[in-house]
């Protein structure tokens, strides 16, 4: 019988699955809902239905029935992290090997190809991960907007609103950025922004989103949202360099990649990239996979757990 092999990026946004056969080649892909809550009841019920929908459809695009598929391996990379979910999917996904790990770990294997490295992911919050060639794992950052997420989109936004608050309290140097955000949440003031930001009203990912205004305020000139984004660069590349003391002191090369939003930004990115490239051996490159990155990381790790080479056909590379 074909064996077949399956990989999911649980994020956020949406769920995204993966099916591989034993060659390496993604015979289907399906997408679902977000899955990173599932404390409340209802929360359990659209993590289950995220993964059962995602799943449905990789099954239907591959030819497989998933009622009564059953994997040979199974990586489920998910937001938030394994610790509540794993019970939940013993029950409703079959599989020889299961793998329940955080989002992180899907994202470097995804942007190295399973080769050792070093990912910097930086959307809502950041973290940089890392894996050497004798398989052991390093982390620097990801403590959430309280204590780090330094680089993130929460942290450049905030940065912004300080920014336009010192301006509007008459001890900060002007910036186009407080026309800004006040045009773009249709609010009168940035201290009643500010107010607006401690409600319900605002989550952080509505304030992390904000950061696409100092993008657009840094790319019009305005030298105090250029000066928040070198500043992201600075920091998202500290990160890195974080991890590569921890793995891969002493080596010669160090690969050196990043995934997630923020990067969007060409100023954030090029700040990054001359940043690290000033640490010895460092390269940066481009995610190998940047299309479904995670989630070709997860089948990867599926591929891995079963002791079966890293290698995953039919998805575009770079």
């Amino acid at each position: 019988m074909a064996r077949y092999f399956l990989g999911v990026d649980g994020g956020q946004s949406s769920t995204t699955a993966l099916i591989g056969d034993e060659t390496g080649r993604v015979a289907g892909m399906g997408r679902g809902g977000p899955c990173n809550h599932v404390g409340a009841s209802e929360g359990r019920a659209k993590f289950v239905a995220a993964i059962q929908s995602s799943l449905r459809a990789a099954c239907s695009q591959a030819g497989l029935d998933a009622a009564t598929i059953r994997f040979t391996s199974a990586c489920l990379g998910l937001s938030g992290g394994p610790a509540d979910k794993e019970s939940i999917l013993r029950e409703i996904l079959a599989s020889d090997r299961t793998v329940v790990t955080d989002d992180a770990l899907i994202a470097l294997a995804g942007a190295t190809a399973g080769e050792p490295g070093i990912v910097v992911i930086a959307g809502t919050g950041s973290i940089a991960l890392g894996r050497n060639a004798s398989g052991r794992t390093a982390r620097a950052g990801g403590w959430g907007y309280l204590f780090g997420d330094e680089g993130g989109g929460f942290w450049i936004a905030r940065q912004a609103l300080r920014a336009a608050l010192s301006w509007e309290e008459g001890w900060g140097v002007p910036t186009s950025l407080r026309g800004r955000l006040l045009d773009f949440t249709s609010t009168r003031n940035i201290n009643d922004l500010l107010h607006r930001c401690y409600t319900p009203e605002f989550p952080r990912p509505r304030v992390a989103a904000l950061s696409i205004l100092v993008n657009q305020a840094a790319e019009s000139g305005d030298p105090v949202a250029v000066e928040i984004l070198h500043a992201a660069g600075r920091e998202l590349a500290l990160l890195a360099s974080a991890v590569g003391g921890q793995l891969f002191a002493g080596e010669k090369s160090t690969l050196v990649t990043y995934s997630g939003g923020v990067f969007g930004s060409r100023i954030v990115l090029a700040q990054f990239r001359e940043c690290v490239a000033s640490e010895p051996g460092a390269e940066v490159t481009a995610p190998v996979f940047s299309v479904y990155g995670s989630a070709v990381g997860a089948l990867l790790e599926a591929y891995r757990a079963a002791g079966l080479p890293y290698r995953v056909s039919g998805i575009p590379r770079r």
